[in-house]
């Protein structure tokens, strides 16, 4: 293997610890290295990593950009809902406080999600709607083949295994059923321009990085076949842009991180961030066009 770069948490600052990320010579497959321990990793994760909206009109003004820009994924997830076995049950696989499922607007009965937090399946559950557990997909309480779609959005960079949860996935659909995953794309503009400091790596939380053909091979490894390819999120790319350039004005990681903040300048650092959003969406476009997109989003059929 190769090092590519190194650096440790910059986006929370859950620890001071240097990591590698590294190449395989033989597949060319990204890693973090070495990797963090399960006891040691489970720090790296605050408490409220995952999204729960406040009350303030700050907070009601973040909720309601969150719905507008997830509108892609809702758009794609639907398509590919429309080539799935009719009337089935969707999964959404690390699903935090339920949003993607509840602007799905599918029948409470039809619309599961899982996520390893306690909180989030219950922020899920009392505030949109959405009936959640709490797991790993490799031992999640649903019978095999119970599913028309899963969806996985920003989940399989963080696992030990992704194997195992992609092979899980395909006993729980049914025939013909679909999978749609995202992860960040290792082979993008941003790497090549930020190196350890593109938000896509989110060292140490970030166990490998995928390029869109590692994640091509993984599913057709484990029974599936890609239909669908997106380089593209108006949720992520933009957003990832511009944690990359300006990682102090990040509103999460400052919630995270609680620094102290007067109203003002939290509303001053917020108008900022969002500025900043909204000046990186032409250079993304423009990357993703050119099949280099910070994000992958792939929608894979499983094979008979």
């Amino acid at each position: 293997m190769r090092t590519l770069c190194h650096g440790s948490d910059r986006l929370y600052g859950t620890t001071t610890r240097s990591f590698l990320v590294v190449e395989c010579g033989g597949c060319r497959l990204m890693r973090l290295y070495p990797r963090p321990a399960l006891k040691e990793l489970q720090h790296y994760y605050p408490d409220n990593y995952w999204y729960d909206p406040g009350g303030g009109a700050a907070d009601r003004m973040a909720e309601s950009w969150r719905r507008f820009v997830l509108r892609d994924h809702v758009q794609f997830v639907r398509r590919a809902l429309e080539a799935a076995p009719a009337g089935g049950k969707v999964l959404d696989v690390g699903c935090g406080g339920g949003l993607f499922l509840r602007e799905m607007n599918l029948p409470q009965d039809r619309a599961f999600g899982l996520d390893f937090s306690v909180n989030a399946a219950s922020v899920a559950w009392s505030t949109n709607g959405v009936p959640a557990a709490c797991g790993a997909l490799t031992s999640a309480p649903f019978q095999p083949g119970a599913f028309s779609l899963i969806t996985m959005f920003h989940v399989l960079e963080h696992l030990y295994d992704p194997v195992a949860y992609v092979e899980a996935a395909h006993g729980l659909l049914a025939a013909d059923g679909r999978l749609v995953i995202q992860v960040p794309n290792a082979k993008c503009w941003q790497f090549l321009l930020f190196g350890e400091a593109w938000n896509g790596l989110d060292i140490p939380r970030h166990l490998i990085d995928f390029k869109e053909d590692d994640l091509v091979s993984l599913l057709g490894d484990c029974g599936f076949e890609v239909v669908r390819r997106k380089h593209f999120s108006l949720r992520d790319n933009p957003a990832g842009l511009a944690s990359t350039l300006a990682v102090g004005l990040d509103p999460m990681a400052r919630r995270i991180r609680q620094l102290p903040e007067t109203p003002r300048l939290r509303l001053a650092k917020d108008l900022a961030y969002f500025g900043l959003v909204l000046a990186s969406i032409p250079f993304t476009v423009l990357e993703a066009v050119c099949g280099a997109g910070s994000t992958i989003m792939v929608e894979a059929r499983k094979k008979s």
